[in-house]
């Protein structure tokens, strides 16, 4: 299929050049094959930021209408960001209504890296999130603190 030959193309890609401390990779099967439509990433936290020292799970599910559609891209279930949906999900342009099919799982891994520290407030998810973001930002960059020792990049073996 088209998504089959592109993601084996965007895995070379990942393969030969990706961010430092970033990683995508397809999940495996119960087969020991490759799942080319689920990937299990991570993103660091950038440094200086309260996200630091963490390394933040990302999912991307890929369907058959893949690169025509972008995928459905995840955190963990509970992820604390302004936008990111309850069940996880990531309100991003570039997998939205800006998405076009040049755009590739680096630059979709690199536009979560920025969001996490300049989320959007004019396109919530999360209003526990934005609430205490525009209330309290004390409060809410110790909730993200939190977060980076709950994900916690020196804990996590890959």
């Amino acid at each position: 299929s088209i998504a089959q030959t592109r993601l084996v193309e965007e895995r070379k890609a990942w393969r030969k050049d990706h961010p430092p401390g970033f990683y995508a990779r397809p999940e495996t099967n119960a087969d020991e094959s490759l799942n080319l439509f689920k990937w299990k990433c991570g993103i660091p936290g950038k440094p200086g930021t309260p996200w630091e020292g963490g390394l933040y799970t990302v999912y991307l599910h890929f369907k058959e209408d893949y690169p025509l559609k972008a995928p459905l891209c995840f955190f963990d279930k509970g992820f604390f960001h302004i936008n990111v949906f309850d069940n996880g999900q990531i309100c991003l342009s570039i997998i939205g209504d800006d998405w076009k099919p040049s755009i590739s799982i680096k630059n979709i891994l690199t536009g979560i890296y920025d969001l996490l520290e300049s989320p959007n407030p004019d396109s919530a998810a999360n209003s526990e999130a934005i609430n205490l973001w525009r209330k309290n930002k004390t409060t809410y960059t110790n909730k993200i603190k939190q977060q980076a020792i709950k994900y916690d990049a020196e804990k996590q073996i890959e």
